[in-house]
């Protein structure tokens, strides 16, 4: 004899699917949020990059410091108040940003954060060999970007991070931190920093300007939306066939 069809089992399957029809839908809803994101980003860089190039002046107004814009910047290293950002990696090779202020108008002490470029972490863990930072007025051209691209903190219970002195320069090695904001290094240095940074492009130094850029193919997202709206369609027809099927059963039972 035939086993019972189990009514439980019928209602238990059509939650499931409807909730996996559900969930897989807004997965595709979501990929298509993130296509619109990228999109954004991506016209923000070419909206930034084809701007003419600015020069880079005391009081400025924020809205000439548009993210990706051609810069330049003239004035004098200050390489005693240079930072290391640690865990920057580059070809997959461990290392920091060099950042130093480049002294635009010394009467107001009015600057702009400079990245000068990569280098190579020490095998054994020491202070790396630091560049040194020409003399006298310097002309410094690069992108803009509105701060110093973060990096994910991860540090044990108990162990802090390395932070910021709290009054640059600061006697010893060169201060290594994991991020930095702009307005702690403006209140450790004393410094009336334009509210942007300048990712350095061009130089006469062994430093690596290949700066990181955000992932803009949304394309990628338009597919992955794709196939979460596919096994949503999916998960919508098995509902409907277990669906009929019940239904069709209660029918014959009925009769």
């Amino acid at each position: 004899m035939a086993r019972p069809h189990s009514f439980r089992l019928t209602v238990a399957a059509l939650l499931l699917l409807a909730l996996a029809a559900a969930i897989l839908a807004s997965l595709g809803r979501w990929q298509l949020h993130r296509a619109d994101q990228r999109r954004a980003t991506l016209a923000a860089i070419e909206a930034g990059r084809a701007q003419p190039p600015v020069t880079l002046a005391a009081g400025m107004p924020a809205s000439e410091l548009r993210a990706w814009r051609p810069a330049q910047g003239h004035g004098q290293w200050l390489p005693a108040l240079s930072v290391l950002l640690e865990n920057r990696n580059q070809d997959g090779r461990p290392g920091y940003w060099l950042a130093t202020p480049l002294l635009l108008e010394p009467a107001r002490r009015q600057a702009v954060l400079v990245l000068r470029g990569w280098l190579p972490r020490t095998l054994d863990g020491t202070p790396p060999a630091v560049p040194a930072a020409a003399a006298g007025e310097q002309d410094v051209t690069g992108e803009l970007a509105v701060r110093v691209p973060r990096v994910f903190e991860l540090w044990s219970f108990g162990q802090p991070r390395a932070a910021l002195p709290a009054r640059l320069p600061a006697s010893g090695a060169m201060p290594a931190v994991q991020n930095l904001d702009l307005a702690d290094y403006a209140r450790a240095t004393g410094l009336a920093l334009l509210p942007t940074v300048l990712m350095q492009t061009r130089g006469d130094d062994a430093l690596v300007r290949d700066w990181p850029q955000p992932s803009v193919d949304y394309n990628q997202n338009l597919g992955y939306a794709m196939q979460w709206f596919s096994f949503a369609g999916i998960a919508a027809i098995a509902w409907l066939a277990v669906a009929v099927r019940a239904w069709r059963r209660a029918r014959r039972t009925g009769s």
